[in-house]
């Protein structure tokens, strides 16, 4: 394969899920065009409901399009059964045996699939390791813990060495220190398997930290797919600025835009300048976004966007402070270092943020 050459382990092509018809039908992925690659971490990332679990049966099979295309590494796997398609699938119930060992767990897909013993061996003691648990080889899954069961479904769906593994909130049953424990070890897996990785989550945070790249979904359809910096820098609209972490949402109208900067009258009276990868026409409403830990106060304007306010209220959380402020009738939040966020509630202030701090957003 010549460098730089990009490979799709997956195409998804103008595929639509309608459940029921008539009056009855429910749209639940509405015309989804995305290219996963070979090699990488892909997250479907959205709210309840928005068709990222659909997609994800879709792929593996345990439903089919009402339309459109599926491909994997070119070939339409749209029509084939899940036991014709290389591709397994973690879930939120790790659906363990517990009558099994780890090991007869881990190797129960490779008997189903009429491997050779001595090859079922020698292929779980690889799991074993890549997992790391061989020192629990022998023990019963009733009797070791949510993480380490978790670990045994990974092994278990990688041991038939499928070509995409699909992984449906597998995280979500296990608490806060475990899950971030986990997401550490799925992503050393991925990159040490070099299987192609399609989570699915609702999970913000947990998006950004392990994903190559994300596609953010909404009422069945991708808004924008891009790195996880590209998407909480550069959101495309407003739903992609609020689901991605927090952010400040100004109202404007575009003055001008050219060069990858906009110019903005806020509906609050300055006029700021941003960020832009998007190219809408002078007078178009629009919306600057700043996130909180971007804006800095001040005594006086000190940046090249500045904006009065009053210290409403702070709220300390051990790292850092959020500030409630408010201009005009606009509530903003920022987040400041403890230490320099000691201004007395009802003081007056101005808050500012860089150019390339803000990003122009579509409503």
């Amino acid at each position: 394969m010549p460098d730089g050459t990009v490979v799709n382990s997956i195409e998804v092509r103008d595929v639509r899920k309608v459940f029921g018809a008539g009056d009855n039908a429910f749209v639940a992925l509405d015309t989804v065009n995305v290219s996963i690659r070979q090699n990488e971490f892909f997250t479907l990332l959205g709210p309840s409901g928005c068709g990222k679990t659909t997609l994800l049966r879709l792929i593996a099979g345990f439903d089919f399009p009402t339309s459109g295309q599926i491909q994997l590494y070119g070939e339409d796997i749209a029509g084939l059964p899940p036991f014709k398609r290389p591709v397994n699938t973690v879930f939120q119930s790790y659906a363990l045996f517990p009558h099994m060992s780890v090991a007869e767990n881990i190797g129960f897909g490779l008997e189903m699939l009429g491997k050779p013993k001595a090859e079922i061996g020698t292929r779980v003691a690889q799991m074993l390791r890549l997992v790391r648990m061989e020192h629990l080889a022998d023990r019963k899954t009733s009797q070791i813990s949510g993480g380490q069961q978790q670990r045994v479904a990974l092994a278990r769906a990688l041991a038939p060495q499928p070509k995409v593994l699909l992984l449906d909130e597998p995280l979500s049953a296990l608490d806060y220190k475990l899950r971030k424990e986990m997401q550490l070890e799925l992503k050393r897996l991925q990159h040490e398997t070099g299987i192609t990785f399609i989570f699915v989550t609702h999970d913000q945070e947990e998006a950004l930290a392990m994903s190559d790249r994300i596609a953010v979904m909404s009422a069945g359809r991708i808004l924008q797919v891009g790195g996880p910096r590209d998407i909480y820098d550069t959101p495309a609209e407003r739903f992609v600025a609020e689901f991605i972490g927090e952010t400040n949402l100004l109202d404007g109208t575009l003055k001008s835009c050219s060069d990858g900067m906009a110019t903005v009258e806020l509906a609050l009276g300055p006029t700021v300048s941003c960020r832009t990868e998007l190219s809408p026409q002078p007078s178009a409403p629009v919306l600057v976004s700043v996130r909180p830990e971007r804006l800095h106060l001040s005594d006086a304007p000190a940046l090249a966007n500045t904006l009065p306010v009053r210290v409403e209220d702070d709220v300390y959380h051990g790292d850092h402070v959020r500030l409630h402020l408010k201009s005009g009738e606009r509530r903003l939040v920022a987040k400041a270092d403890r230490r320099e966020a000691s201004r007395p509630i009802g003081s007056d202030a101005h808050v500012g943020f860089a150019p390339d701090d803000c990003t122009l957003v579509l409503p």
